[in-house]
């Protein structure tokens, strides 16, 4: 497909985030006015600065097509990993791309950033000059985090200015989230005297400190004055609401646009540092900030609650689809008016039941061979649509706009509403992709992507396991049911087959012959040449025996030399015998041996009907059988006699 529009990758995370949804709908309906096509790349969790967390979902940033994109955005504090965000901008290096990165700071990249410096001062100086503070408190983030570090020197750095000495007693870790911040709260509460404020390094531990402080009576703000820092919307559903000051990333979008559209008309840039809000609210004691209308309450119940079937739906599609028979049928599975408008790319390896995915080595699952298995738009007729098993041509690229995924995703990024990329990974080992392609910008449809990625990934890894775990029973079953050495059943193997047969309506009444077969001069070639030739010459009879039955015949090996077949349906048993003997004859000749490899077969033919007695034929045929074995020793035709 021919391009059409200017394509910007966007790196990011949790696209349900209120923030980071209205980031990209701004930023998208300001490109698409541009004709550029934006395409998102998300994880669903943060990684919190914590390298060693990087899990299998970011293989999702691993996927942007470098050659077919003009431009990366990277919302560097949306993913919280200095990994991620310096591997991108190294590939966008590599393929002469420009790169922006929003809420942080990086080289070889345009930066969009708040001052956070001068925002959290703002609360702090609001808390030490409106409200004459004398006695503060602050709760900081995580020890040593550069953010925290920074909000801790501000803090000091006006103590210093109102002429109130610091001690360590002054600041305690919250680690930026909700139990490490209830924790220093209680051991506040402690203390034979309360600060007059309490400053947090961000408003999920403020909220968490105002918990606290109500649950044991404190009143905020008549006793305790509490501050945040960061805008989040779950400020304004608190009570009290809580002072902050708003870094809302969708005041980012704008510069972000058109930082863009500079980059791709080769105008010059440079960075945009933007000083964030602030909002004084109930908990350092001021009028309510308006907030909180009942528009943005519907639209909060409605996230939630509209949609709190979702788990129980996504369940059952996550079951029908590990318990599927096929690839084909797992692939069918997905389709449920949960999974609407969205696409499944999966490595065709998964779907090889002889190996399980999840125990390959590294090398194996590293390079993949990434195939179309489903489309919601097209799940019953669209033929690209079917599972990789069905496969064969090599997709040797990984990213989203490569193999037989291509032009259908390309004509996606046309539609004008952003492309949406998460990862598909189970036990931590990513198995393809999953695109998202929403016709408008509506947040539960952002939302459901989250629960939908996780469902459909469970399926998949699902299926996997068990799939493989069916094809380890299926082999011990074999196994169980056939003589090791001739492959032939074994006596439990043919019972249980030969009572299914006996089951059979068509059966009743037809033709039954047993075949007999006892291997000639297994002594001596046991005495002379060692047993592994014995063994060696009755799989040679065993194999001659079932070459020459007719398909569908039952050969078996209850022990020693006699193998037997069971042919229902009228048959030449002299003919089938005749054949043996061929067979046996050709192999004599060309496997050279210094002793001859024969056997003697009798039979005996029958009615498989009510009356009928498996023992009662065996042994008859077995008769016959020795009656020629007899004959040939009186002859001498057999070695040893």
């Amino acid at each position: 497909m021919e391009k059409k529009r200017k394509r910007i990758a966007l790196a990011t995370s949790r696209i349900y985030d209120p923030q980071t949804f209205s980031f990209i709908a701004n930023l998208n309906e300001t490109l698409k006015v541009h004709d550029c096509a934006l395409l998102v790349f998300a994880i669903n969790s943060d990684i919190y600065w914590d390298e060693s967390l990087l899990t299998a979902e970011a293989y999702v940033y691993n996927l942007i097509p470098y050659d077919d994109i003009d431009l990366v955005i990277i919302m560097d504090e949306k993913i919280k990993s200095h990994t991620v965000s310096d591997e991108i901008i190294s590939k966008a290096e590599s393929h002469n791309l420009p790169v922006i990165v929003i809420d942080g700071k990086y080289e070889n990249s345009h930066n969009i950033c708040f001052d956070y410096d001068r925002g959290f001062e703002q609360i702090v100086r609001h808390m030490f000059e409106h409200h004459q503070v004398k006695r503060p408190h602050m709760i900081a983030g995580l020890p040593a985090n550069p953010f925290s570090d920074a909000r801790i020197r501000i803090f000091m750095k006006i103590l210093e200015e109102k002429g109130i000495p610091f001690d360590d007693s002054m600041l305690s870790y919250g680690y930026f989230w909700a139990d490490p911040a209830r924790e220093a709260t209680e051991k506040l509460l402690q203390r034979p005297e309360l600060p007059d404020a309490i400053i947090c390094a961000n408003d999920i531990m403020a909220i968490n400190v105002c918990d606290v402080l109500k649950a044991a009576g404190i009143s905020v703000p008549d006793q305790v004055l509490v501050s945040g820092f960061d805008g989040f919307d779950e400020v304004n559903f608190t009570s009290p609401m809580i002072s902050t000051v708003s870094c809302n990333t969708t005041l980012l979008a704008s510069s972000a646009a058109k930082m863009a559209l500079d980059c791709l008309e080769n105008k010059p840039v440079e960075d945009v540092y933007i000083i964030p809000e602030l909002i004084p609210n109930e908990s350092c004691g001021c009028p309510a900030h308006m907030d909180r209308s009942h528009t943005r309450i519907s639209s909060f119940n409605n996230s939630f609650y509209r949609h709190q079937d979702d788990a129980r739906v996504l369940y059952t599609v996550s079951s029908n689809m590990e318990i599927s028979g096929t690839p084909e049928e797992m692939a069918q599975s997905i389709k449920n008016y949960k999974t609407n408008d969205c696409l499944c790319v999966v490595d065709q390896k998964c779907f090889d039941s002889e190996k399980n995915y999840f125990l390959l080595p590294e090398e194996e699952t590293n390079a993949k061979n990434l195939h179309l298995i489903f489309d919601s738009a097209y799940a019953e007729t669209h033929e690209e649509a079917a599972p990789p098993s069905v496969k064969e041509t090599p997709n040797p690229f990984e990213n989203v706009l490569a193999g037989d995924y291509r032009d259908r995703i390309l004509e996606l990024t046309e539609s004008g509403y952003p492309v949406i990329f998460n990862s598909l990974d189970y036990m931590n080992q990513p198995l393809g992709f999953i695109c998202f392609y929403f016709r408008g910008y509506i947040i539960t449809d952002y939302a459901r992507s989250a629960s939908v990625t996780n469902a459909i990934s469970m399926g998949i890894g699902g299926y996997i396991n068990l799939r493989h775990q069916r094809a380890l029973l299926q082999k011990v079953d074999e196994m169980y049911r056939h003589d090791a050495l001739t492959d032939l059943y074994n006596r439990i193997g043919f019972n249980k087959i030969f009572e299914a047969e006996m089951k059979k309506k068509e059966n009743l009444n037809k033709p039954i012959t047993i075949i007999m077969s006892d291997m000639d001069g297994l002594k001596y070639i046991n005495d002379n040449f060692g047993h592994a030739d014995g063994d060696r010459s009755i799989t040679a009879v065993a194999k001659a025996l079932m070459d020459s039955c007719p398909e569908g015949s039952l050969s078996a090996r209850f022990g020693g030399d006699e193998l037997f077949s069971v042919i229902i349906g009228d048959c030449d048993a002299d003919g089938i015998i005749k054949k043996i003997d061929e067979h046996l004859l050709e192999y004599n000749r060309i496997s050279d041996l210094p002793y001859t490899v024969t056997t003697s077969c009798g039979y005996y033919t029958t009615n498989l009907d009510s009356e009928f007695d498996l023992m009662k034929v065996l042994r008859l045929a077995d008769e016959r059988m020795y009656d020629i074995k007899k004959t040939k020793r009186m002859r001498k035709e057999i070695p040893g006699y």
